[in-house]
C-alpha cells in the first residue's frame, strides 16, 4: 500500500499501467524448490519444501480432516536437489508419487501454493485498486518426459496422472482478475535433448500447456523469453507462441512480451538486424515484406 501511495502521480497519469506481484523465488508463485545457494544444478529435480512447522501442522491437520493420520508426513523418500527421479522411490515410475499417500500429499503441497497466490493477489487488488495487476508463474520443463514430472512437483506443479496442474492456478488468476506472465517462450524442446539429453526435457510441451489454461480461463497473458536470445530461430518460436497459427477465431494471444534483454551482444549489427525484423513481425509486418 506504501509503494501504491508514494507513487500516486505515476498511476494516475498511466506511466505506471500494471503491477507484477511478487509471489515467490525470483517473483514467481513456486516453492524454492531449486535453489542454487543450496547447492542445486540443473537439471537436478530439487526438494519438497514442506518440513518447517507451520507447513507439517497444516499437513498433520489436513491429513486427519482427510482420515488419514498417517498421511500426515513429508516425503521421506524423494531424494535431494541434484536427484534423478528414477533414483528416488517418491519419482521413479511406479513410485510413491502415485500412490494413495503420494497422491494426497501432492494435492495439498500444491493447494497451499494456490492459496498462497489466493491471498497475495486479493491484498494486491485493495492495495492497487483499478490498477490491472500480474502474476509470473517459472518454466520447470525438464523432467517432464518422465512419468513424475519430479522437477515441477518439487515446484509446486501437480501435473501428472491425467492431471493438469496449471488450469487450477489460472482459474485462481481469473478469479482475481491478474494476468499470467510465462517464460522461455523461445525454446525448443530439440535443442534442449541435443544440449542435456539426461534431463528428458520438454519447453515447447510446457509452454502449449501453461498457455491453454491461462486462454481457456480466458485471462490475458503475457511473455517473455528465459535465455539470452539473438537467433531467428528462437525469434520465430516466440511469434509462433505469440500467436498460434492454428487459432482461427483469433481468442488466442499475448497481450505483451518483454525481450530479456539489452545487452552489448543484441547491438552488434547482425543481431541487432535480426532483433528489429522480430519487433517489426511482433507488430504485424509480413515476413515477405521484410529483407
Amino acid at each position: 500500500r506504501s509503494f501504491s501511495v508514494e507513487f500516486i502521480e505515476f498511476f494516475e497519469n498511466g506511466v505506471i499501467s500494471e503491477i507484477e506481484i511478487g509471489l515467490g523465488p525470483c517473483g514467481e508463485l513456486r516453492y524454492p524448490s531449486h535453489s542454487a545457494k543450496l547447492g542445486w544444478k540443473y537439471p537436478g529435480i530439487g526438494e519438497f519444501q514442506c518440513y518447517d512447522k507451520y507447513l507439517l501442522n497444516s499437513l498433520k491437520k489436513t491429513a486427519e480432516a482427510f482420515g488419514c493420520s498417517s498421511c500426515g508426513k513429508g516425503p521421506w523418500n524423494a531424494g535431494s536437489y541434484n536427484s534423478k527421479p528414477q533414483n528416488t522411490e517418491f519419482f521413479r515410475d511406479g513410485g510413491e508419487y502415485n500412490s494413495i499417500y503420494g497422491r494426497f500429499f501432492l494435492k495439498w503441497y500444491t493447494q497451499v501454493l494456490i492459496d498462497h497466490g489466493d491471498q497475495v493477489l486479493g491484498l494486491a487488488n485493495l492495495s492497487f485498486k483499478g490498477t490491472p495487476i500480474a502474476a509470473k508463474l517459472p518454466g520447470i520443463y525438464w523432467w517432464r518426459n518422465t512419468k513424475s514430472g519430479a522437477a515441477e512437483l518439487t515446484a509446486g506443479f501437480y501435473s501428472v496422472n491425467c492431471r493438469d496442474g496449471y488450469s487450477p492456478i489460472a482459474s485462481m488468476l481469473k478469479k482475481r482478475e491478474a494476468a499470467l506472465n510465462f517464460t522461455c517462450l523461445e525454446l525448443h524442446t530439440v535443442d534442449q535433448k541435443k544440449d542435456f539429453p539426461q534431463a528428458l526435457a520438454d519447453p515447447e510441451g510446457l509452454v502449449w500447456q501453461v498457455l491453454n489454461a491461462a486462454w481457456e480461463a480466458n485471462i490475458p497473458v503475457a511473455g517473455e523469453n528465459a535465455r539470452p536470445c539473438y537467433r531467428r530461430e528462437g525469434y520465430n518460436k516466440i511469434l509462433e507462441n505469440a500467436k498460434p497459427m492454428n487459432d482461427p477465431f483469433g481468442r488466442y494471444y499475448l497481450s505483451a512480451f518483454t525481450y530479456l534483454k539489452l545487452s552489448p551482444t543484441l547491438l552488434e549489427k547482425h543481431n541487432f538486424m535480426e532483433f528489429e525484423r522480430f519487433v517489426q513481425m511482433m507488430h504485424g509486418v509480413q515476413r515477405n515484406n521484410l529483407n
